[in-house]
């Protein structure tokens, strides 16, 4: 059984850029689910299925496939449950773990979220001065979340 172990933060500065050692664009679209989220992703000429569990925080179970591009795109258009969420994902190296910096676009034009995946909930890591809060705890900034109540509708951001 796989096993997700993820941190999520806001940023405090754009300190971040000048580290970026590649970035891709991801556009993601969920299918619906009451006790786990079924995404359909796309990051270039790649696709994949994600099933990942409804648990609030840092640790969830997670289960990801690939799937054929024109699949992914039709999945997207027709069986989409509300807008596709897009963005940016830029990858910095802190010391000996891969950040994911996700920069939103369209109706989360605006949201910025550094994530951080684990090996234990406890692991140690380093904390760069760019980081901001931390919103692990905060189901408003899982992308399933997005996708239903978009950024640019938050009355408190």
């Amino acid at each position: 059984m796989a096993t997700e172990i993820e941190r999520k933060f806001l940023l405090a500065s754009d300190d971040w850029r000048p580290l970026v050692s590649r970035s891709e664009y991801l556009a993601q679209g969920y299918l619906g689910g009451a006790r786990c989220s079924v995404r359909v992703r796309i990051g270039g000429e790649r696709a994949w299925l994600n099933i990942k569990s409804m648990t609030l925080g840092a640790q969830r179970l997670e289960f990801e496939y690939p799937i054929p591009l024109a699949d992914a795109h039709t999945m997207l258009r027709e069986l989409a449950d509300g807008p596709v969420v897009s963005k940016t994902r830029h990858h910095v190296r802190v010391g000996r773990h891969l950040w994911e910096i996700d920069e939103f676009d369209g109706d989360n034009t605006g949201l910025v979220v550094a994530e951080i995946e684990l090996d234990a909930v406890d692991e140690a890591f380093d904390l760069p001065s760019w980081l901001g809060e931390e919103v692990t705890e905060d189901a408003r900034y899982y992308n399933i979340n997005l996708a239903r109540q978009p950024y640019c509708r938050w009355e408190s951001r």
